[in-house]
């Protein structure tokens, strides 16, 4: 049986029948009908933001520690302009957000009219596709349809621009069984020739490497345990991207720690070093590549993706599988057993041996300090009185992030939120308020650097009011501490425009909001600090006052291969006479 509704009742009605319990979002002129419809519920809770672009960091915190999309509702004109920024962070992280958008009425589009944006025109390189809903009778098949875009394939951003006159008028409803999503069938399973053909490759290797990704996580938590299983049988040693970390768990036998331009020294190596690299939802970008002439390599490359676009985009791979990786690993596991289980143990064994040597480069250990605290012991100390509690970590962007990819360890997906392709600061605080409004109970703490959480501090208030007991572990070294590193190493020490003269203080700025404010500057003092901020009921910001020039090591320069990396100890040689390419 048909139903006619209005197009704003329409949009509440479909987010319910697409199962959604929260949306991101600041109300404007051009989406009060919709809003006027959320006022007439209580079903799907509105978290009121304080800027767009934090709504959308929201929702992404929200959608990568679930699995579910994550939904934003902003208006029209510099409410769109506002989520862009957002909108590319989900594109270049691959986090499922279905966004919508005021506009003007469709008779007055083109008319440059109050708070009018080319919307569609603005967000199409932004988001995985894109809507302007001009007719009421097709809204909701158009948000059904988003809802399969967004969250099927390599999930992403979407948006749908509905005009206010099409919030008022009537139409009829479209079920979500009767929206016309087919025409976009991703492919899941891989070929089995192809896959047969990687196991015969794992049979033999000698220095074989599991170069894992983002797309294990976003591919579920089956994809995680299937991972786990194959690396533990085989015992093939296992990196990690940025985005990956979580999808097998850092206390596993086989893990080398992250890789990359802060990675570690024995996962760089290794890397470098392999002879079967089997690269598992990830992109290869230049973070983890470096040099990509160089990059590993005399080994062979397998890729296993759903996005046939990143295979063979930047690295040529001998060995392509398209598909889903939860079904692709599943028919390996399969296959592989069903061979023999095979491996070539005597040559892995002389494997491990080296890495092992590696590891004994202890390239994280850094010099301790009784009078100030250095970054990389507020983390391992964080880690410490954190570690087996229900925790989800959040960053913003810089070098407090790569010391927390570093130091802190993740035993299980969906529990490591940060910014990785777009960079993008003052991604984590915001991103830590979805995080804990998707996981009311559990211990959220973000990792900060004052700069960047000064882009979205304003985010208290909305922490504040939705009762989110967010912690702001904020590493301050009154500078913008990556920025600093590099003009440090590759500028001569010219320190331009990378240190603040006028930072607030912290702990004020916490109680001005009701929140509370904590101060520490003695490692003596810390870890009593730290679990003052953790067994706090609410908010709190934590300024942590660490030493103001360390460098994050180890790092590949710009230009240069991964066996090329910089430690602690070579940075003042590499600043006296090192050339960058």
């Amino acid at each position: 049986m048909s139903r006619t509704m209005t197009g704003a009742k329409m949009v509440v009605q479909a987010l319910k029948d697409q199962g959604v319990e929260v949306v991101f979002g600041y109300p404007g002129g051009a989406v009060l009908p919709i809003y006027d419809e959320i006022f007439q519920q209580n079903d799907i809770r509105h978290v009121l933001v304080r800027h767009e672009q934090a709504a959308v960091h929201m929702a992404e915190g929200y959608a990568r520690s679930t699995g579910k999309p994550g939904v934003v509702l902003v208006t029209s004109g510099p409410g769109a302009t506002n989520a862009v920024t957002g909108m590319v962070d989900a594109l270049m992280d691959s986090i499922p957000i279905v966004v919508f958008t005021g506009q003007v009425p469709t008779f007055m589009i083109g008319t440059d009219g109050f708070q009018e944006a080319d919307t569609v025109g603005i967000t199409r390189p932004c988001t995985k596709h894109n809507w302007l809903a001009k007719d009421t009778d097709r809204l909701a098949g158009i948000i059904h349809e988003a809802f399969h875009v967004a969250t099927s394939g390599r999930p992403g951003p979407v948006l749908i621009d509905i005009p206010k006159d099409v919030q008022f008028a009537t139409g009829t409803y479209t079920e979500p069984r009767q929206a016309r999503v087919d025409h976009y069938k991703p492919r899941l399973k891989g070929d089995i020739e192809a896959i047969t053909r990687l196991v015969e490759l794992m049979e033999s290797a000698e220095r074989p490497i599991f170069y894992t990704g983002g797309g294990v996580i976003n591919s579920g938590p089956g994809a995680s345990q299937l991972l786990r299983e194959l690396v533990d049988a085989t015992g093939f040693p296992i990196t990690s991207t940025l985005m990956g970390l979580g999808a097998y768990p850092a206390s596993g036998k086989s893990w080398l720690g992250m890789l990359g331009m802060h990675g570690l020294y024995e996962a760089n190596l290794a890397m470098h070093g392999c002879d079967l690299m089997i690269a598992i939802g990830a992109r290869f970008d230049d973070r983890i590549t470096g040099r990509v002439s160089d990059f590993s390599p005399d080994s062979t490359k397998a890729q296993i993706d759903i996005d046939a676009s990143s295979i063979n985009k930047i690295v040529h791979v001998d060995l392509p599988i398209l598909g889903d990786v939860g079904h692709v690993l599943e028919d390996l596991l399969m296959i592989w057993k069903s061979r023999g289980r095979k491996t070539n143990r005597a040559a892995l064994a002389g494997w491990w041996k080296q890495i092992d040597a590696w590891k004994e480069v202890k390239c994280l250990s850094y010099a301790p300090s009784e009078t100030v605290i250095k970054p990389q012991y507020a983390l391992e100390r964080l880690e410490a009185l954190t570690k087996g509690r229900d925790r989800y970590v959040t960053t913003e962007v810089g070098q407090h992030q790569m010391w927390a990819a570093q130091f802190l360890g993740f035993e299980a997906p969906n529990r490591w939120m940060t910014s990785g392709g777009l960079g993008t600061m003052g991604y984590g605080f915001p991103a830590s308020i979805g995080v804990q409004i998707a996981h009311p109970e559990s211990l959220v703490i973000n990792i900060a650097g004052e700069a960047s959480f000064l882009m979205n501090m304003q985010e208290i208030g909305t922490a504040m009011q939705f009762r989110a007991p967010v912690k702001q572990f904020i590493l301050n070294n009154e500078r913008l501490g990556m920025v600093r590193q590099w003009q440090d190493l590759l500028h001569g020490g010219r320190y331009s425009q990378s240190w603040s003269e006028s930072l607030p203080d912290f702990v004020k700025l916490a109680e001005a909001f009701g929140a509370k404010g904590i101060q520490c500057s003695d490692p003596a003092q810390l870890d009593d600090a730290i679990m003052e901020m953790i067994e706090y009921d609410g908010p709190v910001i934590f300024d942590c006052l660490v030493e103001k020039h360390e460098n994050c090591f180890p790092m590949i320069p710009s230009g240069k291969p991964h066996n090329e990396m910089l430690l602690a100890a070579d940075a003042e040689a590499f600043k006296s006479g090192a050339a960058l390419v």
